[in-house]
């Protein structure tokens, strides 16, 4: 097999990979993972169940691997826009993880609350990315993703807020009082904000942005983000 033959081979095998999560990922959105078997799965993707082993070896190799494709589109999600000014940058990350949280229910609870069980795997995969939000929301509110212990304790405890406040939110989202992403979008921001000058006064090599001008201003810049990421 020359080159060009070997290359074909690794897009196929990469594009039925991809199917393969997908599908799999719809599938775990409506079944838990111990209602779904094997022979299910290899029926519902319309292929021998051999091939999910071939491409992921297990069961469990299969639901890493679809636990991991999530996570991936939530960072990418929350993480873009590098080229906005931090403080739209900052709204943006917020806005960009409430609306992957509202169009993937199940899979951001299984992101937030470490999957099946207690699974030791599916639990660092869940606090990577708890890391490289922080991260995201350092480097937009500071220009650098590393932080002092302390600021950065600060804002893990903003995010496990927001997880919980997250949660709660796309358990109700059919109750007609329920707030919109937008509104609830705002909220976190001033809550960061909140936590910004926080930080600022326990470390003070970390100061918060200066609030923008405008009528948020004095607020720390609390305009909602409109439309979808």
């Amino acid at each position: 097999m020359n080159n060009s033959q070997q290359r074909g081979v690794t897009v196929r095998s990469q594009v039925r990979k991809a199917e393969l999560i997908a599908t799999g990922r719809k599938l775990f959105a409506d079944t838990s993972y111990d209602a779904l078997s094997m022979d299910d799965i290899a029926k519902h993707a319309g292929v021998a169940k051999g091939l999910i082993y071939y491409y992921f070896t297990s069961k469990r190799g299969y639901y890493l691997a679809i636990v991991e494709d999530s996570v991936a589109e939530l960072v990418a999600r929350a993480g873009g826009d590098t080229d906005l000014p931090n403080a739209e940058r900052v709204r943006r990350t917020i806005d960009g993880y409430l609306y992957y949280a509202e169009h993937h229910r199940a899979a951001y609870r299984t992101i937030v609350t470490g999957g099946v069980g207690s699974d030791a795997e599916v639990l660092a995969i869940r606090d990577a990315v708890r890391e490289e939000l922080v991260a995201t929301i350092a480097e937009g509110a500071y220009g650098r993703r590393a932080l002092p212990p302390l600021a950065r304790l600060a804002l893990v405890g903003w995010l496990s807020g927001v997880e919980g406040a997250t949660l709660d939110w796309i358990g109700a989202l059919d109750a007609p009082d329920q707030p919109d992403r937008a509104v609830l979008g705002a909220l976190l921001v001033r809550q960061l904000r909140a936590t910004l000058m926080v930080i600022e006064e326990f470390v003070p090599e970390c100061p918060a942005p200066p609030a923008p001008e405008g009528p948020f201003g004095q607020l720390g810049d609390l305009a909602p983000v409109t439309g979808s990421p």
